[in-house]
């Protein structure tokens, strides 16, 4: 049967109300936090209503090792051994499903040793070649289960999208597991991608930090920006705000990715990731990457002109490291480190901007990457050309505000959580 957009979405809406009902009433006692208020994820959600959701489908789940319950066992083992679960393989993105490789990287086709699962590998494949890999599998249902980090160029937003596109192509129902925004979901920030730099760190017209969960996400993404919406349903969380930042989740912190050590880091990414279309160093190879930024020949003239701007809620400290791996790897250098006072004030974008508008004018060494990265980071080419024609920071961040406006706009029409 062939359904419509309106009636997809119907069906996705009336999903997410059902999933939430049953699985409070079934879930038991969990951390408290915020005033009395417990987080479940929606895995928890789905287990506490045994699964229900699931029954008599063969499912294929795209994880990573962010999949887990707060006691730190992985769902793809949790549910390989229940036999409500009919689990029969596990897609990996970027970093692979046990999360072995680098950036840039994935661990490719094998069985999982603790389970005997095919794992399939879903990174850099996208459209008729992803849906071949799941018609492959024999899955009829694709889960997804990882925890993104709030910013638009982390690239499992775009795995979400990738899968979500490539399971319509092979006629297969789609379930998005929810789990928290760490950086919280309060605001839209930044600039909104421009379609003519699509790439796998952003396919689609959102904002550089889009302060949405993966389950709002999916519905963005279905209602918006799939040619033909899949057959989505979403279990959402229960006991999050919008304004919670990741430690009110009562959740231990697993890396997303090798660079992405602490929350901490998530809170700064989705601003100084733009160094990575820089000459500078963005801290990888440091045990502080996005928070540490330099380059040789950079000195305390940095520091002290970030700090001249007064931005809300950081800090900037004259830094001298040596990275192990990546730019100036076994080098010392020098730059700033990044330490954020007042979260709530935090602007992690703005400072991004600021940052980069201070080192072009402190360094003369200062360049942006011969590919013109930072374009594909930035989603246009008008933070590169307006900060090469001498901008500050202020009227960087003003070039942006009509498309964040109209985006915001859109967002709001698909949060789950107040």
């Amino acid at each position: 049967m062939r359904l419509s957009r309106r009636s997809l979405l119907a069906t996705t809406t009336a999903a997410v109300a059902a999933s939430a009902a049953p699985a409070a009433a079934a879930s038991g006692p969990g951390p408290a936090h915020g005033g009395g208020r417990t987080l479940r994820t929606g895995f928890e959600r789905l287990a506490a209503d045994g699964y229900a959701l699931l029954d008599g489908r063969r499912v294929g789940v795209v994880t990573n090792p962010t999949g887990i319950t707060r006691e730190v066992r992985h769902i793809v083992d949790v549910m390989h051994a229940d036999d409500r679960v009919d689990l029969t393989a596990v897609f990996g993105p970027e970093h692979g499903f046990r999360g072995t490789a680098q950036a840039g990287g994935s661990e490719g086709r094998y069985d999982d040793p603790a389970t005997g699962l095919p794992v399939y590998d879903t990174y850099l494949k996208s459209g008729q070649d992803l849906a071949a890999v799941f018609t492959a599998s024999g899955v009829d249902t694709v889960l997804f289960d990882i925890q993104d980090v709030g910013a638009r160029f982390y690239t499992y937003i775009w795995t979400l999208f990738d899968c979500m596109e490539a399971a319509q192509l092979a006629g297969l129902s789609f379930v998005v597991l929810d789990r928290p925004n760490p950086v919280s979901g309060r605001a839209a920030l930044g600039p909104v991608l421009h379609k003519e730099f699509a790439t796998f760190v952003g396919r689609q017209p959102v904002s550089q930090a889009h302060g949405m969960t993966v389950a709002e996400l999916a519905l963005l993404f279905n209602a918006e920006f799939l040619r033909t919406p899949v057959a989505l349903e979403t279990v959402r969380m229960s006991g999050w705000k919008r304004s919670d930042f990741y430690d009110a989740s009562g959740l231990p912190w697993v890396p997303p990715s090798p660079n992405m050590p602490t929350p901490e880091t998530a809170l700064v990414y989705s601003g100084t990731c733009l160094f990575e279309g820089t000459n500078l160093s963005e801290g990888r190879g440091t045990t502080r990457p996005f928070e540490l930024l330099g380059a040789e020949g950079v000195d305390g003239r940095w520091a002290a002109a970030a700090n001249e701007l007064d931005l809300p809620g950081v800090r900037f400290r004259e830094a001298y490291f040596a990275p192990t791996f990546s730019k100036f790897q076994g080098r010392t250098i020098g730059g700033v480190q990044l330490h954020v006072h007042d979260r709530e004030r935090f602007d992690p974008v703005r400072t991004g901007i600021g940052l980069l508008v201070t080192a072009k004018r402190s360094w003369d060494g200062f360049a942006w990457r011969a590919d013109n990265w930072i374009d594909k980071l930035t989603g246009s080419t008008q933070v590169r050309t307006m900060i090469d024609a001498g901008a500050d920071t202020d009227e960087v961040v003003a070039g942006w505000q009509s498309e964040l406006a109209a985006f915001r706009r859109k967002r709001r029409e698909h949060l789950l959580y107040r």
